[in-house]
């Protein structure tokens, strides 16, 4: 009798194994499914082998085609390549929604809340009012403008009375790009030497390595942080979510002691916190707002700060560009003013630059995880409902039928004979398209432009000479520069 039910039992776990083991149907084409773990033993050697999260995709999509299909743990995942399966995905409401796991859940209370991994009704009810309050505190306006030249004087102050030795440069951007996003936000300002905030922003970057954007083994297995919580990353991740949320908790606090809520609010917490006291609308909560400024500070620090590290690395790398820039520079501008933005469209060559230094460094190679609102069909193949969906913006960008030598860094690709700007959005979108657009792109951009061209208006960048230079950043949700040093001589 006991051996007729391990029998039985035996068969039963065969069947149930077999089971998982199965795609779905007309599921894209991919490696084959192990049971339990699905492909992540693959895809792990894969990401050993290659380095890159976006590098595994791309192999993957030269052997099985611009739509493969994977299982990561518990997790069916998808990834598109190519401009036409990435602008299905980005343009199409059945790809609209955001992943929902352990570790989306995990960094908001256990809750889909936030505006980076919500969906639906609630995402545009508070993407629609963050959007409107920010917009009322500057955002997209001249008074944004003016707050983040500002920002770059007090930099530009510190690189001058720091220029007799090199300075390190992948991290110098970030207490300055985050204080234009802060002021709206919370109505304040850090200095740009304050340590507290370094080690806090270290603490944010350090987050984007720990997992990839399909949310890492954290989120494919999520027993294993009863099991192995530091091999998984489960307690690095919870550090990093607890200092944050003490962080925001605090600030969050010191506004509810000092607003006064008949008055005009002062910035984006105030705005919230009169939203819950005046209205009987369940979307605003406590979590909700920790959740949202979590989001904002995140996403607004990382992405921005990354972008112009690898600017000022390549102007090292290319000395030739970096003349080029500054020569139009003061050709159009002048000696006298830092540069602005009424100078932009008129910047032909430095603007192509900036659009080279984002195609060729890909900071979101992978952009911000979709999923599949419902069962639906991507490239010819079934997507079912709940699916996690990947673009591989690097598999556009670094194209060799788009873009010829890709690898080479040459921004004259972005301007015709007239020197006029010329891309095809389909085959350059560092921002995204469609509705889930990112957020931040005009302040990105703002940010970007106002800080690189005050540098090097003001500085001529050298390299080190031990500083051994690679474009060849740190891996995870974004790509990271490398620490690395320059040397700024003042321009005359």
């Amino acid at each position: 009798m006991i051996f007729l039910l391990i029998y039985i039992a035996t068969s039963f776990v065969i069947v149930l194994l077999l089971i998982d083991m199965k795609k779905p149907k007309n599921y894209a084409p991919g490696p084959s499914f192990l049971p339990i773990v699905g492909n992540y033993l693959l895809y792990r050697t894969m990401h050993k082998k290659v380095g890159y999260h976006h590098l595994v995709w791309t192999y993957l999509s030269k052997k099985y085609g611009d739509v493969v299909g994977m299982k990561l743990g518990r997790n069916l995942v998808v990834a598109a390549s190519g401009p036409q399966a990435i602008k299905e995905v980005l343009t199409r409401e059945d790809f609209d929604g955001r992943p929902d796991g352990f570790f989306f859940r995990l960094r908001t209370f256990g809750k889909r809340l936030g505006i980076v991994f919500s969906e639906g009704q609630f995402w545009k009810k508070q993407r629609k009012f963050s959007i409107q309050h920010l917009r009322s505190f500057g955002f997209g306006k001249k008074e944004m403008e003016q707050m983040i030249q500002d920002e770059t004087r007090s930099l530009l102050d510190i690189f001058e009375n720091t220029c007799d030795k090199p300075i390190y440069m992948h991290s110098a951007f970030d207490v300055s790009v985050l204080n234009g996003l802060w002021a709206m936000m919370a109505g304040e300002r850090f200095e740009i030497e304050d340590e507290r905030l370094k080690k806090l922003l270290q603490i944010v970057n350090d987050a984007f390595r720990l997992v990839d954007m399909s949310g890492g083994l954290i989120n494919q297995m999520p027993y294993l942080r009863h099991i192995a919580p530091n091999a998984c990353g489960y307690n690095k991740i919870m550090d990093v979510l607890t200092r944050m949320w003490q962080f925001l908790e605090e600030t969050i606090n010191d506004h509810r002691k000092s607003m006064c809520y008949m008055q005009q609010p002062r910035d984006l917490i105030d705005a919230f916190l009169q939203k819950m006291e005046y209205t009987n609308d369940t979307s605003f909560t406590d979590d909700q707002l920790m959740s949202l400024c979590l989001d904002l500070f995140m996403a607004g620090s990382e992405t921005t700060s990354n972008s112009l590290g690898f600017s000022m690395l390549l102007m090292v790398l290319h000395p030739d560009v970096q003349g080029k820039v500054q020569d139009e520079l003061d050709r159009e501008v002048g000696r006298n003013r830092l540069p602005s933005l009424s100078d932009k469209p008129i910047l032909k060559y430095t603007e192509a630059v900036l659009m080279e230094i984002q195609r060729r460094t890909n900071i979101a190679p992978l952009g911000i995880a979709h999923r599949a609102v419902r069962d639906t069909v991507l490239g010819g193949y079934n997507v079912p409902e709940g699916t996690i969906v990947l673009t591989n913006l690097h598999s556009i960008h670094m194209d060799e039928k788009l873009w010829e030598d890709p690898l080479e860094f040459r921004p004259e690709r972005f301007l015709d004979e007239k020197n006029e700007i010329i891309f095809d959005e389909s085959c350059f979108m560092p921002f995204g398209i469609g509705k889930r657009r990112c957020l931040g792109e005009t302040l990105g951009k703002t940010n970007i432009f106002l800080f690189f061209t005050a540098v090097l208006h003001n500085f001529t960048l050298d390299k080190v000479d031990d500083d051994n230079l690679s474009l060849e950043g740190f891996d995870g949700v974004t790509i990271a520069p490398r620490p690395f040093k320059v040397k700024l001589t003042p321009r005359c």
